[in-house]
């Protein structure tokens, strides 16, 4: 075959010069590797001579097939082939390459003066296309413009990884901020619920069994943990609005007159404009205005019924009922909880949802016990709103 290397024409000298600058410029830093396939020698061995010339490392392969194994054991910058060969074309050689390198630019190299072969080589993923006979500085300029490709398509990769861990180390970091941000949300709200007790010593601690009761039932409804967890917030700030109830009122050791009652009934409101505007707080707070409605429509503020009733709150009633009756009064003794079982049965489709009564008598008596004897007991803080299952609750999953 004519292979016209003797060097470049008087015209493309400034561009060959340009290329051998370039080419020095690389083997400087780091010799580019280069690997030549055709199954005929003197050809091999000219194109690897004249690379070899500019600081390219070569590498030469008779066939695809022998291509293919010097591409399993080195690393390429570049594959210049020729089409036509008996042992694995050069058509068949790219897409193998193409398939397992998909950024190693392949440069077709033939004598066949087709321009179908050549639109064809190119849809197949080749980088370019040299027709024999061509000039060094043909070559030279072909090669320098693959191997400023695949810079180009490795810079671009290393800099979408960089981005990536960029993007995963800042979103960890954002997460574990939002984590602390919410844990001091929660023992904010903490703190303002153990002012609520100082305020009403009647119902100390009843914020946070009432909690545990309700995150219990929750879990019990299959509801998702980011749901519970707005419930439990408005379940432990359901009585938040009672720190706008003089105390004349809130600490009347006798029965309320009808006066005072609607006074006392005026903190699911006040509670739920005091939490409202804060976006965290936005679905506890409408726990908070409609703790005290009733399934039948008969409860307050706004006599809503059934269904009309947020989920929490329909949950939330029921743990409420559980916890006055199992816990001391002025005017009366703690109940048991069979006795509390008993009474929200016989509410059931009146005061209280059905079905979270229904979940309700699935549970043992047992777990409500561990619960309050852990939160009485042993002081627990729900300061996270922790949702890790409690004791004994394998029954509730």
């Amino acid at each position: 075959m004519n292979l016209n290397l003797a060097g470049p024409s008087a015209h493309n000298s400034a561009i060959a010069a340009n290329a051998e600058a370039e080419a020095r410029s690389l083997a400087n830093s780091r010799a580019a590797r280069v690997l030549i396939v055709d199954d005929e020698a003197h050809v091999r061995s000219m194109v690897g001579s004249t690379l070899e010339r500019r600081g390219y490392e070569v590498q030469l392969a008779a066939s695809g097939r022998e291509a293919l194994e010097l591409l399993a054991m080195n690393e390429y910058d570049l594959v210049l082939t020729d089409i036509v060969m008996q042992d694995l074309n050069g058509i068949a050689l790219l897409e193998r390459i193409h398939l397992q390198q998909p950024n190693l630019p392949v440069v077709m190299v033939t004598a066949i003066h087709d321009i179908s072969v050549a639109i064809d080589a190119m849809r197949r993923g080749a980088y370019d296309y040299l027709l024999k006979p061509f000039e060094r500085d043909h070559l030279m300029n072909t090669v320098e413009r693959a191997l400023k490709h695949r810079q180009i398509l490795e810079e671009s990769h290393n800099y979408q990884q960089s981005l990536e861990q960029m993007v995963r180390a800042r979103t960890e970091m954002l997460r574990h901020a939002m984590e602390d941000l919410e844990h001091s949300y929660d023992v904010t709200l903490e703190a303002l619920g153990d002012a609520l007790d100082l305020k009403d010593s009647e119902t100390e601690g009843h914020s946070k069994r009432v909690t545990a009761y309700t995150i219990a039932l929750s879990r019990a409804m299959g509801l998702a943990p980011s749901e519970i967890k707005v419930i439990a917030r408005g379940a432990f700030l359901h009585d938040i609005g009672k720190m706008a109830i003089p105390d004349e009122i809130l600490r009347k050791p006798g029965k309320l007159t009808p006066e005072e009652q609607e006074v006392m009934r005026e903190h699911c409101t006040r509670g739920y404009h005091m939490l409202r505007k804060i976006p965290f707080l936005t679905g506890a707070a409408e726990i908070v205005f409609c703790h005290q409605e009733h399934y039948d429509g008969t409860g307050y503020p706004s006599g809503l019924q059934g269904r009309e009733i947020p989920i929490g709150a329909r949950i939330f009633a029921v743990a409420d009922t559980l916890d006055a009756i199992t816990s001391d009064r002025p005017y009366r003794r703690a109940r048991s909880f069979d006795a509390a079982r008993e009474e929200i049965l016989r509410c059931s489709g009146s005061q209280f949802d059905p079905a979270v009564v229904e979940a309700f008598l699935k549970i043992p008596n047992e777990l409500w016990q561990e619960l309050r004897s852990e939160i009485s007991g042993q002081s627990k803080r729900f300061s996270n709103f922790d949702m890790a299952p409690p004791p004994g609750s394998q029954e509730l999953r």
